[in-house]
């Protein structure tokens, strides 16, 4: 069945080449990201997540919230496979796919056709479950006259709606949304959130991070609330 565990999870980046001092001011200033670590002559390490502990089954909807930087992004890249953590573990069963960054497995220089394959390798599908799917996922992007021209001449929403189109044509058992999707129009965003609709209720487990109360309300069963890279609520 289904499942995420995450045990004591923290993820920590370090920051070489500038000013130790001089940048954990600035960081500090901001007061939105992770805990900064370090100063004075020792590398600063910005503590994105920190002793994060969550279990995730089989029917939950659950809603990752708080403000910018608080460590809802990194946990979903955690995982997706993205970022590794720094200690801690993260148990997945069941198969992910990911809708986080538009660009994420795209090559610019191939056709949007090509991308199609690219992207459904990365998300697990093979080339003849990939032909399997291909007209649907044309047909969802409304960019049939352009999925022969190299992607590096798509707008940004054509990039997203791609890349929307690709991923929520996998039937996973772990949904992870990031909300800024982010894909054109009022038209084809409707259409997005009835796919989204649709999706939700076939996959075993959805975590989505928004701040977006009202689609919160609509998807999720449970909110989990991060600050400065610690759960704060759950």
């Amino acid at each position: 069945m289904p499942s995420i565990t995450i045990e004591n999870l923290g993820v920590e980046f370090p920051i070489y080449g500038s000013n130790s001092r001089s940048l954990k001011k600035l960081l500090v200033s901001q007061a939105t990201g992770g805990r900064v670590m370090g100063g004075e002559n020792k590398p600063v390490i910005v503590r994105a997540l920190d002793e994060v502990n969550l279990t995730i089954t089989h029917g939950d909807r659950v809603a990752l919230t708080g403000h910018n930087g608080s460590g809802k992004s990194t946990l979903l890249r955690v995982l997706a496979g993205i970022y590794k953590p720094t200690r801690g573990s993260v148990t997945l069963r069941g198969r992910v796919s990911a809708i986080l960054d538009p660009h994420a497995g795209i090559d610019p220089d191939a056709t949007g056709l090509e991308n199609i394959f690219l992207r459904g390798r990365i998300l697990g599908l093979n080339d003849r479950e990939i032909r399997a799917k291909l007209d649907e996922i044309v047909e969802f992007t409304e960019l049939a006259n352009f999925i022969a021209l190299p992607m590096r001449t798509y707008s940004a929403g054509m990039f997203a709606r791609l890349a929307f189109a690709v991923s929520t044509a996998v039937e996973p058992d772990i949904l992870l949304i990031d909300e800024g999707i982010g894909a054109g129009d009022a038209h084809f965003m409707d259409k997005i959130k009835a796919r989204l609709q649709s999706i939700v209720e076939r996959s075993p487990i959805l975590v989505l991070a928004s701040h977006d109360q009202k689609l919160i309300s609509q998807l999720c069963n449970r909110v989990v609330t991060f600050e400065h890279g610690r759960m704060v609520a759950s």
